[in-house]
């Protein structure tokens, strides 16, 4: 799938991509399999000629630097530079590239960890996040977070509405950013309509003085689905509201909730589920399933490609 999803994006000058694994193998699999990956640079993490070797060595000295504190040794980061997670990583740290996709082969955990021990979150962000984008007939939305985080706190669901709406934004949304409840403003009452009111407060001030072509980024709830997606459900439960009836940027008060949504979503609405998208972290990292199709690997390269073009026109922006 790797390969054939790599064929793809070469063939199609998507970016510039690097495949981790053994030079040999990959050459005789992508023959065996007609495909062209001679554009592709190959860097094996436990490669025995001298300039794999010389890497791998120069990425165990920086990783170990990184993490003496944590009691690291040299010896320690050696072995850790073997596993192809942590080798890829370090090879965005070292700017070798500027972005990363994983996951068929491995858990979350195991795409994520390496990156926050090395890449480490981004100025102003405490949590790493993710957002799905769901595409419709006549409709591009983002979902998040529904990867993640369980059960975020009203100050981490706050900076995630934030987030995915800039995150959005960088995908040509215009971000209407919903924070989803059963509730509608004070319809209902309870502890997890409490969490979100919370939650809606922290985010508008967080987003306060921020833009989106000129406009302040709208955040409103709690709001039920129906009353962020419905015109005339919205003016009915919120008619006040910037975001009622025209949400474009959905954030779930739990894990269950928007795993849940997003799932019966691409199921039942035809819809493509692109993601997930992680948000939070310096440099774009993005995880796959691991039944991840080819198609789904396709286009979570090519999000982490607009992620990392994204990131270069802000920092060229500051420095302008």
């Amino acid at each position: 799938r790797i390969l054939r999803a790599a064929d793809w994006l070469l063939e199609h000058h998507v970016c510039d991509l690097t495949t981790l694994g053994n030079p040999d193998d990959i050459a005789a699999r992508s023959k065996d399999l007609g495909l062209n990956l001679s554009d592709a640079t190959i860097a094996d993490p436990q490669g025995t000629d001298d300039e794999s070797i010389e890497q791998a060595e120069k990425f165990a000295a920086t990783f170990a630097e990184l993490r003496k504190k944590k009691g690291i040794t040299l010896d320690d980061a050696r072995e850790t530079m073997k596993d192809i997670s942590y080798y890829a990583t370090m090879m965005i740290y070292d700017g070798q590239a500027d972005g990363m996709v994983s996951g068929v082969a491995h858990t979350t955990a195991h795409t994520i960890r390496p990156a926050l021990q090395i890449i480490k979150t981004a100025p102003g962000s405490s949590v790493v996040s993710s957002i799905f984008l769901i595409v419709m007939r006549g409709k591009l939305w983002a979902f998040g977070d529904c990867a993640v985080n369980p059960n975020p706190t009203p100050e981490q669901l706050a900076e995630i509405a934030v987030t995915s709406a800039d995150t959005a934004a960088s995908f040509g949304i215009d971000p209407r950013v919903a924070l989803l409840s059963y509730s509608t403003g004070s319809s209902g009452a309870g502890d997890d309509v409490d969490k979100v009111t919370r939650a809606v407060e922290f985010a508008q001030r967080k987003a306060a003085g921020t833009s989106r072509n000129g406009n302040p980024i709208a955040i409103d709830g709690p709001i039920q689905f129906d009353a962020a997606v419905e015109p005339a459900v919205g003016k009915k439960k919120m008619p006040d509201s910037d975001v009622a009836g025209q949400a474009t940027v959905f954030v779930f008060p739990t894990l269950d909730a928007g795993n849940i949504a997003y799932k019966a979503v691409q199921r039942t609405a035809n819809a493509l589920a692109v993601g997930p998208v992680l948000q939070g972290l310096n440099k774009p990292v993005n995880d796959l399933s691991r039944g991840a199709t080819v198609p789904d690997i396709i286009n979570t390269v090519a999000v982490t490609a607009v992620q990392v073009a994204a990131q270069i026109s802000t920092r060229d922006s500051a420095q302008s």
